[in-house]
């Protein structure tokens, strides 16, 4: 996969066998206010500047703002804001508030934070998430020095951000952990320790993580209590257990000993009528990227074809894939941005709605063979071979690809896909190299806003190594995060413009959008789930009648 984002979603992974120690390292009665969940793999970092994912961490990190219910902005750290009307010039009243070991948040806290994250040497692989931020891009390439950064301290509770360009989802992008503050002091007492242990660090959200060694197999977010909002957090712990087999885990949340699991598709399958049984999406789209570069000439020559991107797509059943995938129905997949991500400023329709267009990702096998006719006379082929790369790693991929190799075959005369498994590692290693012809490929955004999809298919961005250029696509998203950028409404229709653009000429080929299904305690009510960011907030969370 392109992006195997470490989203540390509350699931479980490909069954595997699990030991009896594991289950009885599960506490055998539910503690007052203490949610029991499953873990798909150990943390592996805590430390938010180099962190590869943040879908959990928002327990314990909080920055400027937060995300509620549906993706709400709510209050974090920032009590209030200003923007100039230009929109280049942010200004935060930063609350009164600590850290857990008492130290005082401050202004400069997040200066220092922001700098750290962009400093070359800390190898964030998030720097292009502060790439609007006034002189980030030569600070991150070595050219300047991290000082230099458009953040400073007016005081100290008043944090100042200097933009290169207006930035119209700047809220949304404030409430990712990344733009936490970080405790200096900390940092410089502990050393290379820092962040090694739950205890050679500092949290600034409703819980503290306690029992973390780096590897563990199970930790907890406690409660804490210098959080600024404390008196609002119901739960008195959250009990994480790395389980990674699907069926012990399901064993335990019917025995009680777990709150929330994840299903695989056999489950859910069987437990789809329960009454405890709940689906949560994710903003992650699947989509099959070409190489529009390729070495190999006949490669590049079909696939630089539209009409044959399009037959492609065109003889996709997606919905049989999507019913095989995870069980139950999903929301049509309707182009690259997720659906569920973002809704339109003023009618609230979900971007996903708007940015369909019709006969490019239906199942229509008939107009399909039109295009692929059209496409071979026009390439002078009569027989196109292409290789799909995939990862060994995700258990859907080894059903997907072998449904598009008969399906494509069967409906496009002439056409073979041949399958190159691989493990993750090696993908990713493919992709970046452009060794492939299409890949199958994932991307999920990292804050609530189409823009987080559509930026990565610019060219230059390090996820289009495809080498996909469209001139009208380009000039749409620049007015989106240029000239419109203070425009809501009109800031929309460009993007909408852009997304549309994909889908007519197929310049990437959606496939399905991550939807997962899981077992829930109906006593647990108050969990927040978002399909970007911080998917998981236990912030409000409470166990009813404990």
């Amino acid at each position: 996969m392109l992006k195997k984002r470490r989203t540390f979603i509350i699931g479980l992974g490909a069954a595997l066998l699990c030991s009896l120690f594991l289950i009885l390292n599960v506490a055998n009665v539910q503690a007052k206010q203490v949610l029991q969940l499953g873990a798909q793999a150990p943390l592996d970092t805590i430390d938010i500047s180099t962190s590869t994912g943040y879908g959990q961490t928002g327990n314990i990190f909080e920055s400027l703002y937060r995300l509620g219910q549906k993706g709400k902005i709510e209050a974090g750290l920032a009590k209030s804001s200003q923007v100039s009307d230009d929109g280049l010039t942010w200004t935060f009243k930063i609350r009164k508030a600590q850290f857990s070991n008492g130290d005082p948040i401050r202004a400069q806290d997040f200066v220092y934070s922001w700098q750290r994250t962009i400093k070359p040497t800390t190898k964030s692989p998030y720097t292009n998430l502060l790439s609007n931020i006034k002189n980030a891009p030569a600070i991150a390439d070595g050219k300047l020095d991290p000082k230099q950064l458009g953040v400073k301290a007016l005081d100290k509770h008043t944090l100042q951000v200097t933009l290169t360009k207006p930035v119209a989802y700047m809220k949304t992008l404030m409430a990712y952990p990344l733009f936490a503050p970080q405790d200096q002091k900390v940092i410089e007492k502990y050393g290379k320790k820092y962040a090694t242990k739950s205890k050679y660090m500092v949290y600034s959200g409703p819980f503290k993580l306690k029992g973390w060694s780096g590897t563990s197999e199970e930790w907890q977010f406690k409660k804490n209590p210098r959080y600024w909002d404390y008196k609002k957090v119901k739960l008195s712990a959250v009990k994480f257990t790395v389980l990674e087999n699907t069926s012990t885990a399901l064993y335990l949340y019917q025995d009680g000993r777990l709150d929330l699991t994840q299903l695989d598709n056999q489950q859910v399958e069987n437990y789809s009528s329960n009454r405890d049984f709940k689906r949560y999406p994710y903003a992650q789209t699947y989509f099959l990227k070409y190489n529009f570069n390729s070495d190999n000439q006949q490669v590049k020559h079909i696939l630089n074809n539209q009409d044959a991107r399009l037959a492609l797509s065109l003889a996709i059943n997606r919905k049989t894939m999507n019913n095989r995938l995870y069980g139950f129905k999903t929301n049509p997949v309707t182009g690259f941005v997720a659906s569920g991500l973002a809704n339109s400023p003023v009618k609230k329709v979900d971007f996903a709605k708007s940015q369909a267009v019709p006969h490019t990702v239906d199942y229509e096998p008939k107009l399909a063979k039109e295009y692929w006719q059209k496409a071979l006379k026009a390439t002078g082929m009569k027989k196109v071979t292409l290789s799909l790369t995939v990862d060994s790693d995700d258990p859907n991929t080894s059903y997907v690809s072998q449904y598009l190799k008969g399906q494509l075959e069967e409906i496009l005369p002439g056409f073979q896909l041949n399958l190159r498994t691989v493990p993750s590692q090696v993908a990713g290693s493919r992709d970046h190299e452009g060794d492939y012809d299409i890949l199958l490929s994932a991307w999920g955004a990292d804050f609530k806003d189409p823009i987080s999809f559509l930026e990565i298919m610019l060219p230059g961005a390090a996820n289009n190594t495809g080498g996909f250029k469209n001139a009208d696509y380009q000039k749409n998203v620049d007015l989106a995060t240029n000239q419109d950028a203070n425009d809501p409404s009109q800031r929309w229709a460009d993007m909408v413009e852009a997304a549309q653009v994909l889908n007519r000429t197929q310049s990437l080929t959606p496939l399905y959008q991550n939807e997962t299904g899981y077992l829930q305690n109906p006593k647990v009510k108050g969990i927040i789930h978002n399909t970007a960011g911080t998917q998981w907030s236990y912030k409000t969370a409470y166990i009813k009648g404990q």
